[in-house]
């Protein structure tokens, strides 16, 4: 017996955020390559090249929506929900590529500190913090129900601490002509934004190993189960997550000797509990009888019982 409720969210509800993100994100890139070229500043023109590969990362996560809410298929029979984690994943893996660009750029930097105009490359940096903080905003809610916003949303708040690095080493170099703070607060944004990647890579790696979720744990789903009247013991018992906040369970459900028909209401019980306690929406069970003697078991269709008692019978 299974039990599909799955309460998504529209895909609209997280394309237009995304939308948003994207619009603002490629505006800047050509903004921040313009200043950077005018300024002769370096972490301008990085941070360009980085805002590029979050355009491109925003739109990858744009169309892994597209493809994620289309309906399952008979060889896709859960959809194309993982979609979304697979985008996600490949963020995750961009943003590490990323940073490591960042690092080395870094330390180049720190050995051969480049001449910046700084007056022009505080404004342009400004003016990214404003859009980027957008950005964040928009997608901020979102982030927290999707793990593909998540990865987007990430990519932007990397943007956001980028810009700050940049505002803060263009204070730095026009005030106190410290040129070797810009790489410096490079590196500690890139370690930030490192850890941020790794998370996520990781949380979508575990969804398509199918691991049991973080915030739940196998032996208390199990004994929550063997709470449920009628319920004398569970085995292979599985939990893994679909998609971003959708999880789905497995288990062989050993019931007291009942009809067939009454197992209903122990299925349901069961459903009812896993939705309110574990948010679990997708639920699968095969039933078995607590003690089958012979020709005692209820769940065995009539017709085999039936041709069961004609062979032991005198005369066949």
């Amino acid at each position: 017996m299974a039990a599909h409720a799955h309460n998504r969210q529209p895909s609209s509800a997280f394309t237009h955020p995304l939308l948003i993100a994207l619009a603002i994100t490629a505006a800047f890139t050509v903004i921040e390559l313009l200043g950077g070229l005018l300024s002769g500043s370096l972490a301008l023109m990085s941070d360009a090249g980085h805002m590029f590969t979050d355009t491109v990362a925003l739109a990858l996560s744009l169309v892994a929506i597209r493809i994620a809410y289309r309906p399952p298929t008979e060889e896709q029979t859960y959809g194309f929900i993982r979609a979304e984690i697979l985008a996600a994943l490949a963020n995750g893996a961009i943003l590490i590529v990323i940073t490591i660009i960042i690092l080395y750029e870094a330390i180049l930097r720190i050995i051969n500190p480049p001449t910046i105009e700084a007056p022009l490359m505080l404004a342009v940096a400004v003016a990214g913090l404003v859009a980027n903080a957008a950005g964040v905003y928009v997608l901020h809610d979102k982030s927290r129900t999707s793990l593909n916003v998540r990865g987007a949303f990430l990519h932007m708040m990397s943007d956001l601490l980028s810009s700050v690095a940049v505002i803060v080493a263009a204070l730095l170099i026009l005030f106190f002509n410290l040129r070797i703070s810009d790489p410096v607060l490079s590196i500690l944004i890139g370690a930030i934004i490192l850890w941020g990647a790794w998370k996520l890579v990781t949380q979508s790696s575990q969804i398509l190993l199918e691991s049991v979720p973080a915030s739940i744990k196998l032996e208390e789903v199990r004994q929550s189960i063997k709470t449920v009247r009628g319920v004398a013991e569970v085995h292979d018992l599985h939990v893994w997550t679909l998609s971003s906040g959708l999880y789905a369970l497995s288990a062989h459900l050993v019931v007291e000797d009942r009809l067939l028909s009454a197992c209903s209401n122990v299925v349901a019980d069961c459903e009812d509990m896993l939705a309110k306690r574990f948010a679990i929406s997708h639920t699968t069970f095969q039933l078995e009888c607590e003690t089958c003697g012979e020709n005692a078991c209820v769940f065995q269709p009539a017709h085999v019982r039936d041709a069961d008692q004609k062979a032991i019978e005198p005369g066949h």
